[in-house]
């Protein structure tokens, strides 16, 4: 009987239905070689990496609602620090109040914690790229020179100004100085002998009461040195209303408002203002406060006007008080929205808030403050000789 064959190796088993036979199917991987110049127009499959499973003690952990509390705690207290100087400025800036009162008994230890550990030191750092160094400083203290000795004055001699030696008008204020001020400006512009320099400095919101907010005594002194004017055209007192004082004397204490107290500290303060120009050799004109439609306001302005126009009567040929209040008072003597121009046409003076001036009503103080300053100067006479 011949030899029997040997039996024949297993056959693979066979493909699936949905997978196409390759032929890694039926030959071993080493002998499936791709030519090298051989390029493959069909995407290579790759299969994604197994992920190592973790053991038990590697089991990840996540962290509680409490945990997340006490980040963002954290990162809230981080942020107040920061901040800090500057809430505390905000807060002393609030008008007087209880809410005044806890906004700065919450803010002032935050402050303090904040400069002892450096925390604020970042913040003036960007203030200081920023150009605004000291902007979170308070300065309280107001720097009024001393009184001036009173001696008898005579008729001043009229200094005269020409366009090449022009007069040097500078204008500063609360928000009420800001609409006669562009208009002295234009006034200026249109007259050879005089020049207006700086911008109108009208602060919002600002006045003598409350240094806190914006100390007018260092600005009116930064003023003076840097732009060295002939004339300073100031009004103060939109703000001032109110019986409520910083950077009080040691021991003074105002009570209401219009007080004799009261009535004192402001004259000092008002005083003060002019004596800061007098004493640079600048005169001052002082737009007085006008009307408003309160009737309420409109007494307290008085209150105001009252104590400016006597500190400017102590100065005699320094200091130029201009009444607005009869100015722009209507017929009747009241409030007015509207009054006549040059050609009897009724023309709107005073903005809807009742307080502040339209154009129209600025030009009318521009005319009161030229026609002042061609009093106390020579403004003209330069026209005769050239003619």
């Amino acid at each position: 009987m011949a030899d029997e064959l040997p039996p024949l190796p297993p056959l693979p088993p066979p493909p699936d239905d949905d997978e196409a036979e390759t032929v890694e199917h039926v030959l071993p991987p080493e002998v499936v070689e791709a030519p090298e110049t051989a390029v493959s127009h069909t995407p290579e499959r790759v299969r994604p990496p197994r992920q190592r499973r973790l053991r038990p003690d590697e089991e990840r952990r996540l962290w509680s609602a409490g945990h997340a509390l006490i980040v963002c705690g954290l990162a809230l207290a981080l942020s107040l620090l920061l901040n800090a100087p500057g809430a505390h400025k905000h807060a002393v800036n609030q008008p007087q109040g209880w809410q005044r009162d806890l906004a700065v008994a919450v803010t002032a230890p935050l402050a303090s914690v904040s400069h002892m550990l450096f925390l604020d030191r970042p913040r003036e750092a960007v203030q200081a790229l920023a150009g605004r160094s000291g902007t979170d400083a308070i300065h309280t203290e107001i720097a009024v020179p001393p009184k001036p000795v009173a001696r008898p004055v005579g008729r001043p001699q009229r200094i005269a100004f020409n366009p090449k030696k022009r007069l040097r008008l500078a204008i500063a204020g609360d928000s009420l100085v800001v609409a006669p001020g562009l208009s002295i400006v234009r006034a200026a512009i249109a007259s050879p002998a005089i020049e207006a320099v700086g911008n109108v400095d009208g602060r919002v919101a600002t006045g003598l009461t409350r240094p806190d907010v914006y100390n007018w005594f260092d600005g009116i002194t930064e003023l003076l040195r840097k732009l060295k004017p002939t004339v300073l055209v100031v009004t103060f007192g939109g703000n001032d209303d109110k019986a409520y004082m910083t950077g009080l004397p040691k021991g003074v204490e105002l009570g209401d408002f219009g007080s004799a107290a009261w009535r004192a500290e402001y004259g000092r303060r008002a005083g003060g203002i002019m004596d800061l120009a007098n004493r640079a050799g600048t005169h001052v004109v002082w737009i007085g406060l006008p009307q408003t439609s309160d009737a309420a306001q409109t007494q307290r302005f008085d209150i105001v006007n009252a104590v400016v126009a006597g500190e400017a009567r102590k100065r005699v040929g320094k200091v130029t008080f201009i009444d607005t209040y009869t100015t722009f008072a209507s017929d009747t003597g009241g409030y007015a929205e509207y009054l006549p121009d040059a050609s009897g046409d009724l023309q709107k003076v005073r903005a809807d808030d009742g307080v502040h001036f339209e154009r129209a009503g600025g030009d009318i103080i521009a005319r009161l403050v030229i026609a002042s300053l061609n009093k106390t100067y020579d403004l003209t006479s330069w026209r005769r000789k050239q003619g």
